[in-house]
């Protein structure tokens, strides 16, 4: 029996591996491929043919957030005292930013008025110290800023923004004038802006029957009327022309007479041109021939306002951003327009107030989030809304488009008011070596006011002073 199966198991065997060698024999088989000819053979299917098998829900990467930016920190210098409330707005806008770009922080440094800003960064610079990123200056600096290597153009951010131009064009030109220098460089953007305004108590001129003055004739007729003189006693003046700046309260009636004291160059003046001693020779025949005003320089800058509410005087010349102060103050209806000129029907003001600048020496970082703040505060809403606040000229024209604005001004008409001057705008006072030649000026026409020269002497050696001053800048 065991010598069967043994047999059985051997037959087995034999037939299997008589099978297996018919399948194929070492001398007909296909030889291996070369490794060129495998060019040739069918490729394998490529990994984007199996997107076609539905995915597996393992088999998805979960999202991920991008990176956080880097944090970065920058500072701004403002011009106004720290616990005045104009501080506090900028504090709100700043926190409203840093919501909008976290990561980004501003540090505001309040420094006073624009001169104690302008002296800080440059003791700062001076003493090897690093600028803040941004500041409120002067428009009327930038010649300066240019000259000390202390600012950048804007041309680059404004061109990488949408709507680059289109942003630019909606800044009133008499704002953008001194933002720009003779190349067309863009050097800073108008913020904090004014304008030279005359204020009057409409109540007093309907009770005397007096319509608001469209000449120089008619304002010097209102203020001799107006004003009230017992004696040698003057209870009420009939206009008030302080002095805080000279030069900037002085433009408009050189606008008016027909010749501004800055030409179109940066090293040229008109200090002595015929019709600029004109105006000079009227602001002094206000007082000394119609008794309008106050003999001499005026007042100080911040008392003109309260003496308008409180009724000592009739009219006052001053800045738009007084506004909304007055507004606060005065129990009567304030009027607002532009400056009388000479010829009847004519008028005049010139801009004034600060724009924002960015500085070099600082981090590339810093500069960019600093122009971020710059768009921020520029947006139309905004603008719109520090006008509302502060009295001071929306910087663009469709801030006055904007919801907040147009209810404003249904309210407050003086707000409308302020922004229509600007169709009578003249150049602001820049050129360069700005703070010697303004001093110039403000010395002469002062001595002019005084009586201590005659306004065609003063022009002729201010006029003198200036040329000799500019003539390395030429």
């Amino acid at each position: 029996m065991k010598k069967a199966i043994l047999l059985t198991l051997i037959v087995t065997l034999f037939f299997a591996g008589f099978v297996l060698s018919g399948c194929g024999t070492p001398a007909t088989k296909a030889p291996a491929p070369a490794p060129a000819e495998k060019a040739t053979e069918a490729p394998a299917p490529a990994p984007a043919e199996k997107a076609t098998e539905a995915p597996k829900p393992t088999a998805v990467p979960e999202p991920t957030e991008p990176p956080a930016p880097e944090p970065v920190s920058f500072q701004v210098f403002y011009p106004v005292a720290v616990d005045a409330p104009i501080a506090d707005i900028l504090k709100g806008y700043i926190a409203e930013f840093e919501k909008e770009n976290p990561g980004v922080t501003v540090e505001p440094v309040f420094s006073g008025g624009y001169g104690d800003v302008k002296t800080a960064i440059q003791t700062t610079i001076d003493g090897g110290g690093q600028p803040p990123a941004l500041a409120v200056l002067l428009a009327a600096d930038l010649h300066d800023m240019i000259n000390a290597d202390y600012i950048i153009p804007l041309d680059d951010f404004i061109a990488g923004m949408e709507g680059g131009q289109a942003y630019l064009d909606d800044f009133f030109p008499a704002f953008l004038e001194n933002s720009r220098t003779d190349d067309g460089k863009v050097w800073s953007i108008p913020f904090q802006r004014s304008a030279v305004v005359m204020y009057y108590n409409a109540d007093l001129f309907k009770e005397n029957g007096i319509e608001p003055p469209d000449s120089w004739d008619a304002l010097a007729a209102a203020g001799e009327k107006l004003a009230v003189h017992d004696g040698d006693n003057t209870t009420r003046w009939g206009i008030e022309w302080p002095s805080g700046w000279p030069y900037w309260l002085f433009q408009p009636l050189a606008i008016g007479a027909g010749q501004n004291i800055v030409g179109d160059s940066s090293t040229e003046v008109f200090f002595n041109d015929p019709k600029v001693i004109e105006a000079v020779q009227y602001y002094i025949d206000l007082s000394h021939v119609h008794k309008a005003m106050a003999e001499g320089v005026q007042g100080v800058w911040g008392q003109a306002p309260s003496d308008l509410a409180s009724g000592q005087t009739a009219m006052i010349v001053h800045s738009t951003g007084s506004l909304r102060s007055l507004l606060d103050q005065v129990d009567f209806e304030l009027g607002v327009m532009a400056v009388p000129g000479k010829e009847k029907g004519s008028f005049a003001t010139v801009p004034g107030g600060g724009n924002l600048y960015i500085f070099k020496n600082v981090p590339a970082e810093q500069q960019a989030a600093a122009w971020k703040f710059v768009e921020f505060l520029s947006r139309p809403e905004n603008a719109a809304d520090f006008s509302i606040n502060t009295g001071y000229i929306a910087s663009r024209a469709s801030a006055y488009d904007t919801d907040a604005m147009k209810a404003y001004i249904e309210t407050t008409p003086q707000a409308a008011a302020t922004r229509d001057v600007l169709q009578y705008a003249g150049k602001e006072f820049s050129v360069q070596d700005l703070g010697e030649i303004r001093n110039i000026f403000h010395d002469y026409l002062q001595k002019a006011y005084n009586g201590e020269m005659s306004a065609a002497d003063a022009m002729a050696a201010a006029q003198e002073a200036a040329d000799e001053a500019l003539e390395p800048f030429k």
